[in-house]
């Protein structure tokens, strides 16, 4: 069993907080401290006497790990660990746990939220009721914009972990064919289509595959080439997944019809972004918030909670370790 006392969250505000309930974070620990945003000039001070830090942006590198003497847990309110020198916390013995599955929901649906505004052009419609364009139509409805279904259109997925089958099995419901990436690396796996004939046939591609050096540009000029210029493209995913200034290309030029994007490759993206200067309106561009339902975000509070519950009984759940 352990004695956890001290703890301390050190971007709170990255969870947006004011709507959920943290009574559980609040009584696992004797003692907490909620910080909105934590610098690098912060860190040390704030990491000084934390039995248990929980961070969702905020890295952690070797010495910063070395200058926290008292650490025994780091709770990440998130999944990915890229931002935690996870070798250097082991061999200080530090166990760091992660949040699992808690966005599924949200993600899936998300993804089809960016996909029936695009084949329903529901951002121009919208737009153009606004505008008094109804008002001025000499027919019932306003039609202009041409409406698509998806029903028996092909979803091409990259990436088919819990994710990915969320939005398979969502997708299986509109009346969409499913195609499913072979793996990047590792053994090859049944019933999946290579990506060279999954981006020549799929009608839309939805990108769920972890950022890492064989998926870093995974789709770029070539890829979007090889697409259906009448084809979407749907990234959920990591930014660094997709060549930012090669699909501002691909869409200005038509390559491809539209693109949904949640996620940039430099988050807050700087002004001079590609996607961000994107001339073109089948663009949806989103401020990475596909996973942030509120149902969402309770459900990874209640995860960090579980984590230390299971720490503190000498268990240590949803561990992360050195691949």
């Amino acid at each position: 069993m352990s004695s956890l006392q001290k703890g301390v969250f050190l971007d709170v505000e990255s969870i947006h907080p004011e709507d959920l309930d943290l009574s559980g974070l609040r009584t696992c620990l004797p003692q907490w401290t909620f910080h909105d945003t934590t610098s690098a000039d912060e860190l040390p001070g704030r990491l000084a006497h934390a039995q248990v830090v929980v961070t969702n942006k905020v890295s952690l590198n070797a010495e910063q790990l070395r200058a926290a003497e008292h650490l025994e847990l780091i709770c990440l309110a998130a999944t990915g660990a890229d931002r935690i020198d996870v070798a250097s916390a082991e061999q200080r013995g530090v166990v760091v746990s992660n949040a699992r599955d808690y966005a599924t929901a949200s993600v899936a649906e998300a993804v089809f939220a960016m996909l029936l505004t695009l084949l329903r052009q529901l951002d121009s419609y919208r737009r153009q009721v606004a505008e008094g364009r109804w008002c001025e139509s000499p027919h019932f409805c306003l039609f202009d914009a041409p409406i698509e279904e998806l029903n028996n259109k092909v979803l091409g997925i990259i990436g088919f972990g819990v994710l990915g089958r969320a939005v398979a099995q969502r997708a299986e419901a509109f009346g969409m064919r499913v195609l499913v990436a072979q793996r990047l690396y590792g053994a090859t796996a049944e019933g999946r289509v290579s990506l060279e004939e999954l981006l020549a046939t799929a009608d839309v591609i939805s990108l769920h595959c972890p950022l890492s050096a064989a998926t870093r540009r995974l789709i770029g000029r070539r890829e979007l080439r090889a697409m259906k210029p009448t084809a979407l493209l749907i990234n959920t995913a990591r930014g660094g997944v997709v060549d930012e200034q090669a699909l501002a290309t691909a869409l200005e030029q038509g390559w491809i019809a539209g693109a949904g994007i949640d996620v940039l490759g430099e988050e807050p993206p700087p002004a001079d972004s590609p996607l961000l200067n994107c001339s073109s309106p089948r663009l949806i561009l989103t401020p990475h918030v596909a996973w942030a339902s509120r149902s969402a975000r309770q459900r990874l509070v209640d995860e960090i909670v579980a984590n230390i519950r299971a720490f503190q009984c000498g268990k240590a759940r949803n561990r992360v370790s050195v691949a």
